[in-house]
């Protein structure tokens, strides 16, 4: 059991004791989330969107890492010299 803070239909604030101004929330809701017309909590569409937008600048840095290392390898360097230079070791096949 928890207690959140509500301002313009936003938890601004959560914790675990009553204090005036505070409302009885489910222990999953958490600061930021949006109380929608239901009586219900979820994150704005712009914090998904947010989200999504880091996994796919990981999934783009991922992807340079392996083909940067890849290009060097087809320059003719071993694997090793090419982890030497970039940092970057391959994933182990498995």
């Amino acid at each position: 059991m928890k207690y959140g803070k509500i301002e313009n239909n936003i938890v601004v604030q959560v914790q675990p004791y009553f204090e005036e101004g505070f409302i009885e929330i489910a222990d999953s809701v958490e600061a930021q989330m949006e109380q929608k017309t239901d009586g219900t909590f979820d994150f704005s569409q712009s914090h998904y969107d947010k989200i999504q937008a880091q996994k796919d600048e990981l999934t783009e840095a991922n992807a340079n890492k392996a083909s940067g290392n890849q290009k060097l390898l087809d320059l003719g360097l071993t694997q090793a010299e090419a982890t030497a230079l970039t940092g970057y070791t391959p994933p182990v096949a498995e």
